[in-house]
């Protein structure tokens, strides 16, 4: 038996965002989760440590914007972000999921619910993501352009 959804979150350039549940039967909690391939601007010695502090800076942009009426105060977040394989002028494949646990019983296709996700990735997105020091993100590996058609003529 099938009792997981998921949603797509539409108006964001340079990740994919989606949202979901588990369980909707039983709604309790519910995942954020947006992907983007991310390229160094420039070099750091501690990569670890770069991608540490991002996480901290998105558990403090979340923790300060996060609807107290709608989700509870704990949150669970996952940044996914290999440290060991990061170089400048190569895209490295981000992977971030936020949990949320729901103060009261809501529906899950709730305007409401999605509204306030909308409105928390966008506010990750102005304090941690957009004018990030040291990376640059992007939609697709090739970048957010997409493949040029080439013309050929017929001999």
């Amino acid at each position: 038996m099938k009792k997981g959804k998921t949603e797509k979150l539409i108006g964001f350039k340079t990740s994919k965002v989606h949202y979901g549940t588990v369980d909707s039967k039983n709604f309790k909690s519910l995942y954020l989760n947006i992907q983007t391939w991310v390229e160094p601007k420039k070099d750091s010695e501690n990569w670890t440590r770069v991608v540490s502090n991002v996480s901290r800076a998105i558990k403090h942009s979340i923790y300060n914007r996060l609807d107290q009426n709608l989700f509870n105060q704990n949150f669970i977040v996952d940044l996914d972000l290999r440290t060991s394989g990061i170089q400048v002028k190569k895209k490295s494949f981000m992977n971030l999921e936020i949990t949320l646990f729901l103060n009261d019983e809501i529906d899950f296709k709730s305007l409401i619910l999605k509204k306030e996700l909308k409105k928390l990735t966008k506010d990750i997105y102005s304090d941690v993501l957009i004018n990030h020091e040291y990376f640059k993100f992007y939609l697709t590996k090739q970048g957010n352009s997409k493949p040029q058609k080439i013309k050929t003529e017929n001999i």
